[in-house]
């Protein structure tokens, strides 16, 4: 999977072969920032609500570019469990159907970067991730890098962030068989554990034209004990100045997990944006 992800975050790094095209154009001025958000509830035969929705606004002038956001994800549905009735004996297995979270994240980040020259800079980031159904409960990274502009003009921008941090991350908690019921399971909580990560990200955009544009985000985290990798893809489509329509589809991997939990998890969202 590691493979796969920084594969594909080299091929997007095919437009530096435009570099000799259009001149850049000058970037603009203070506040800027989009909003987007999908909602799909399911009733009757299946019931069902997610929701996803993200704030991003950023800060640019001649000395400074900020990014600041907020992200959530929230899904419910009918979930089938087993547990063990020690009310008989022997003791039994009985299925249960609820209604239940099976979704529940939310991450906030920020960064400040310190314009060297018109392409490199010097950039600060934190980030903040809570997440109930991953194989870490919690996670949060400190970092500062150098960060370079490496291509802007009419239809294509891509720039590059690299630094060390510090990373601390919180295991999910699992259940465990108690050796001298009741009860018949316990919970373990494992210990937290931090370390020195190395950052990297790039981000693309490639504009096809007036109304369509591609953006690529690919975040890397990588110490001495987990591994963590993100790529965001998106269409956009405007359907005016300020609102468009946009498909993602997102790709997260942590190296390390413990028993049960799957190393990779995906998401592919349709979202209406509204920019600003």
């Amino acid at each position: 999977m590691k493979q796969t992800l920084l594969a594909s975050a080299l091929l997007f790094a095919l437009p530096l072969t435009a570099l000799a095209a259009d001149p850049p154009p000058p970037p603009p001025q203070g506040w800027s920032g989009t909003g987007e958000a999908g909602l799909a509830i399911a009733s009757g035969n299946t019931k069902s609500q997610n929701l996803n929705a993200k704030l991003d606004l950023k800060y640019n002038d001649d000395q400074w570019k900020d990014d600041f956001y907020l992200l959530a994800l929230r899904n419910k549905s009918n979930v089938t469990s087993t547990t063990v009735n020690t009310s008989t004996t022997p003791a039994t297995l009985v299925n249960t159907t609820n209604y239940e979270l099976t979704a529940n994240r939310y991450e906030a980040g920020a960064s400040a970067g310190y314009k060297l020259d018109d392409r490199s800079y010097i950039v600060g980031a934190l980030r903040y991730e809570h997440d109930e159904f991953s194989p870490y409960s919690y996670q949060y990274t400190a970092s500062i890098g150098y960060g370079y502009q490496v291509l802007k003009n009419a239809s294509d921008e891509l720039s590059f962030e690299a630094g060390p941090g510090y990373k601390v991350v919180q295991p999910t908690s699992f259940l465990i068989i108690n050796p001298t019921p009741p009860p018949p399971l316990l919970s373990v909580k494992p210990d937290s554990d931090s370390n020195v990560v190395l950052r990297g990200l790039m981000s693309y955009k490639h504009n096809f034209n007036a109304t369509t544009s591609f953006v690529d985000t690919f975040l890397v985290e990588a110490g001495s004990g987990n591994k963590f990798y993100q790529n965001d893809a998106g269409l956009a489509v405007k359907m005016s100045d300020k609102l468009a329509i946009k498909v993602g589809y997102q790709i997260r991997s942590n190296s390390q997990v413990l028993p049960g939990f799957k190393k990779t998890d995906q998401l592919l969202t349709t979202n209406l944006v509204y920019g600003f």
